[in-house]
């Protein structure tokens, strides 16, 4: 059966609301309250469908009638810029199988569970290395610059092979290729500018190699440099932007309730904690993008072959059927006692983000951490946060922070 929806489109992407910044902007969760599909328009006059319901956005993240092949001519962008960027040099994220597979496996081995587990160790003395700075002769600081950042970007450099004193050129070049509001013409120099700084370090590794992803893929026969710089840029950016912004925004949100960040006082309660915040915040809070290959019946409406289809994590990570039930909060408030394994805050499928094992691992440490180091830890008087809605990566600017 198809149906039309009655309700006015959406307009992506929509801005947050004024009023709570932890919650997704009012007209997703407003089309998610009148149905699991609708549609929607997109900047640049073009349209297409907008999915907030848990089942459907997991369908369209891990049903092969979906693509997420950037090269498709009705692919839909946010930005219409993203399209000359994105499709000359797409990261194996943004192509379907067996392009994707194929660039994928070639680093999995270096996020499986295991690998994350044995790194541990490492993970915890660069986060109590990063308070020990921050609170060195102090006790006021800016949480994301002090910590939120510092920890992913040490975590990713060991892990990339990157030096870590690089950190302010590619933090800068990351934040301008996520940010919603660069001019066309800033996001081509930002990105060939990391492409040429890691085509030139996977260059050196090939002929000094070390223990590192770079080396590995520049040992690669069937891999170009470029191909090698196209996947580094990936890794890089997405394993220090999305957990830096997770690991602020956390602590922001456990200090408005800290009747809750009592619950990381008990190490076994640490990691259901944290899958509560993932759920809660979803910082992909613009959605992820397809294409439908052929014609799918999807919440009662029928999307046709080539149309364009947003699937919203956020909304459908406060979906009652799944998160809600009458021994916990309602789903739009935080319980860091809620099952909420189930989430899609990492995608779904053959897609899904490769480094949750990391970032899980990250936040569990930081989040713990920080809060048993610093148990009067508190947003300092007359400071307001600083939230960051220019980028398609939801966090923060700034948290000034005392104890």
């Amino acid at each position: 059966m198809t149906s039309t929806p009655t309700a006015p489109a959406v307009p992506l992407p929509a801005p947050r609301s004024a009023g709570c910044p932890f919650a997704p902007p009012p007209a997703y969760t407003e089309a998610a309250a009148a149905g699991p599909v609708t549609r929607a328009d997109l900047p640049g006059g073009t349209s297409c469908w907008l999915a907030t319901g848990y089942a459907e956005v997991r369908t369209i993240l891990s049903d092969h009638r979906f693509s997420a092949d950037v090269r498709h001519p009705n692919f839909p962008f946010l930005l219409p810029g993203r399209r000359k960027i994105i499709a000359e040099n797409p990261s194996f994220l943004r192509l379907d199988d067996p392009e994707h597979a194929r660039l994928r496996r070639m680093v999995t081995g270096d996020f499986l569970v295991k690998r994350v587990e044995a790194m541990r160790p490492d993970i915890q003395r660069i986060v109590d290395e990063a308070l020990d700075r921050m609170t060195e002769g102090r006790t006021e600081a800016d949480l994301v610059a002090d910590f939120a950042l510092p920890v992913p970007s040490l975590v990713i450099c060991l892990l990339l092979g990157v030096p870590y004193e690089d950190r302010e050129f590619f933090q800068e070049l990351s934040r301008t290729l996520l940010s919603n509001t660069s001019r066309l013409e800033r996001l081509l120099e930002a990105q060939e500018e990391l492409l040429d700084y890691l085509e030139g370090l996977t260059a050196r590794k090939r002929a000094r190699p070390e223990d590192d992803i770079l080396s590995r893929l520049a040992a690669r026969d069937d891999l170009t440099l470029r191909e090698a710089a196209n996947t580094g840029i990936l890794l890089l950016v997405a394993g220090h932007e999305t957990t830096a912004n997770m690991i602020s925004l956390s602590t922001a949100l456990l200090l408005d309730q800290p009747e809750q960040a009592a619950r990381l006082a008990d190490p076994a309660a640490v990691p259901g904690a944290v899958e509560e915040l993932l759920r809660h915040l979803t910082i992909v809070h613009t959605g992820l993008p397809r294409v439908a290959l052929e014609d799918v019946e999807l919440g009662g409406t029928t999307i046709r072959a080539g149309e364009g289809v947003i699937a919203m994590l956020s909304t459908a990570n406060r979906d009652a059927t799944l998160f809600g039930g009458a021994d916990h909060r309602p789903v739009d408030e935080l319980d860091l006692d809620r099952d909420a394994r189930r989430h899609l805050a990492f995608g779904f499928g053959v897609h899904q983000c490769l480094g949750q094992p990391l970032a899980r691992a990250e936040l569990q440490i930081a989040l713990a951490t920080l809060f048993r180091r610093l148990p009067g830890l508190r947003l300092t008087p007359g400071h307001e946060p600083a939230f960051r809605t220019d980028s398609f990566i939801y966090g923060m600017r700034s948290l000034s922070v005392t104890w």
